[in-house]
């Protein structure tokens, strides 16, 4: 299946696809966030720059085009050229409708509901244009932001990933979060009040 590369909304922020002028901005974001990023994420290095922006910008613009994976930059909608943070889904398993879900947002903008708002769109999209049977969310254990991502959703504790990903040296455990198509009707319109802004969560920095 295909989306289009048009934006998409929230309350209060646009999700668009990555663009080769985005580089810059996306540097901007996780240079002033590393410190919290380096402990999460694998990619997220002390030596993070415009190399590594580069790199994964096009192959942003190279997944979505090949229906691998959809990257959303978050921009407000007062502050358009300011990047807050990533949003993707993509699918683990086209054949069984299983996707995933993956975020983070920029330190200065955290403790806002943003993960909560945008993650929730993505929910939306995976359930509703994507048609996904199931969502994961795969979340590194102590990352109790992120955690509380998943539980405002109304997402379930499947169980613990055990040394699943290495991280700065050390095996990192994940905890695995999932909603299916039959829970997100049921919890539909708790989503779409947090994707219009009526019910924001301000106690994640994810």
């Amino acid at each position: 299946m295909e989306l289009s590369q048009d934006p998409i909304y929230t309350g209060r922020y646009v999700l668009r696809p990555f663009r080769r002028r985005d580089v810059d901005a996306l540097v901007d974001a996780v240079r002033g966030s590393i410190d919290e990023l380096h402990q999460w994420l694998p990619w997220a290095h002390l030596a993070y720059g415009r190399i590594e922006a580069s790199h994964f910008v096009r192959e942003s613009m190279k997944s979505w085009k090949d229906t691998r994976a959809y990257d959303f930059s978050i921009r407000s909608r007062d502050e358009k050229n300011r990047h807050l943070g990533n949003v993707s889904i993509w699918f683990v398993s086209r054949g069984f409708r299983t996707g995933e879900i993956g975020y983070w947002v920029r330190t200065d903008h955290t403790a806002r509901g943003t993960a909560t708002e945008v993650t929730a769109r993505l929910v939306q999209v995976g359930f509703d244009e994507l048609r996904m049977h199931r969502i994961v969310l795969r979340i590194a254990v102590g990352n109790r932001p992120s955690e509380r991502v998943a539980e405002k959703l109304g997402f379930v504790r499947e169980g613990i990933l055990r040394e699943e990903l290495k991280i700065r040296g050390t095996w990192t455990d994940h905890t695995v979060y999932s909603m299916l198509d039959h829970e997100y009707n049921k919890h539909r319109q708790t989503i779409a009040d947090i994707v219009d802004g009526a019910h924001l969560p301000v106690d994640e920095s994810g």
